[in-house]
């Protein structure tokens, strides 16, 4: 699991970087200004957790026996990425307003996630 994690941090974390150059250069004169924030909002959520789930392959591979609630962080950190910044880029891209009621599953999954990582990290001996 921590190589997959590990390489899906990578992954993920230079996608953040790619989309905010994209939205930078290529949407600021296609999309509104609020559209474009919408869209920032998704790469700094999907850096920001690209950068917490490094940090849970990195526990995982220091840990000997890793408690379940680590595991599960990691998979609720990349099931909101996906979810949030997905629905985001999405939104900001199509201008569906529907899809802004999706973000809200996607942010539950990273709080559950950042939960999960809180009560593993207090599980460690």
């Amino acid at each position: 699991m921590t190589q997959i994690f590990l390489s899906l941090a990578a992954i993920l974390g230079g996608l953040s970087v790619a989309a905010g150059a994209f939205g930078s250069h290529a949407l600021r004169e296609k999309i509104t200004e609020r559209s474009l924030e919408i869209f920032d909002i998704g790469t700094r959520y999907q850096m920001y957790h690209a950068l917490a789930l490094l940090v849970v392959a990195l526990l995982l591979s220091r840990i000997e026996s890793p408690p379940p609630l680590l595991l599960a962080s990691g998979w609720l950190f990349i099931i909101g990425i996906t979810i949030f910044s997905g629905s985001l880029y999405a939104l900001s891209l199509s201008g569906v307003k529907y899809l802004g009621a999706i973000a809200p599953i996607g942010g539950a999954a990273l709080i559950a996630g950042w939960g999960a990582l809180a009560f593993a990290a207090w599980s460690l001996k």
